[in-house]
């Protein structure tokens, strides 16, 4: 592999340690950089021009998929590899789309995360074993891989509401339309997305990332 050199991006800082321990005892990674947050990883990866930068989803100030795409645009030819606790397709679709090479999932073993690293320095595509699908279909236009372009705009506008925690009336308020429009909306969201309760359709929304948890 050579001298592979690895800016680090994780906030948590125990899982940082945990993630550092597993790089170190890889042959011939050098980690030149750590950070804890979205724009002190573009500093970095400006400052030492890595080779691979692994990077967390979920980050505060500026989130992983923006920062995987800022790299894919600005520091080529380093590459991304995001982490993350999760292997819902929203996630991983969105992570591709943004420019990443791999997707490991956070609980992966040392000698995942050396093939990943291989794959992804020979200019492979690489996904956790856990992730269904084919880098392809992630990459697709197809909208029946994408659930949130099943919905129109007024849909998405409210899933985002319900999930920042207005209720009805105060939907209706905001998007300046009826109750019943907002319970329409709701009902067809269920609909749509084949979730039928309201705790699930904030979940989702917060996978798709049409806004941002607690962690």
């Amino acid at each position: 592999m050579g001298s592979l050199r690895v800016v680090l991006v994780e906030d948590h800082t125990l899982m940082r340690a945990g993630i550092r321990a597993l790089l170190q005892a890889l042959p011939d990674v050098d980690v030149v950089g750590e950070a804890d947050n979205g724009p002190d990883a573009i500093e970095l990866v400006s400052t030492t021009r890595p080779d691979l930068i692994l990077l967390d989803i979920t980050l505060p100030a500026m989130n992983g998929l923006e920062v995987a795409e800022r790299v894919a645009k600005e520091f080529a030819p380093t590459r991304t590899i995001i982490l993350s606790m999760h292997t819902d397709a929203v996630y991983v679709r969105k992570a591709l789309q943004a420019g990443a090479s791999g997707y490991i999932v956070k609980d992966a073993g040392v000698q995942e995360l050396e093939a990943a690293i291989r794959a992804v320095m020979r200019d492979e595509t690489y996904l956790s074993p856990g992730v269904k699908g084919t880098p392809a279909q992630y990459l697709s236009d197809d909208p029946t891989e994408d659930p949130l372009k099943k919905l129109t705009r007024r849909q998405r506008e409210t899933l985002e509401l319900m999930a920042q925690g207005f209720g009805t009336r105060a939907i209706a308020e905001k998007l300046n339309v009826s109750v019943k429009t907002v319970e329409f909306h709701r009902a067809e969201l269920m609909n749509r997305l084949e979730i039928h309760d309201v705790p699930g359709l904030v979940r989702f929304a917060i996978r798709a990332g049409l806004v941002s948890s607690e962690h």
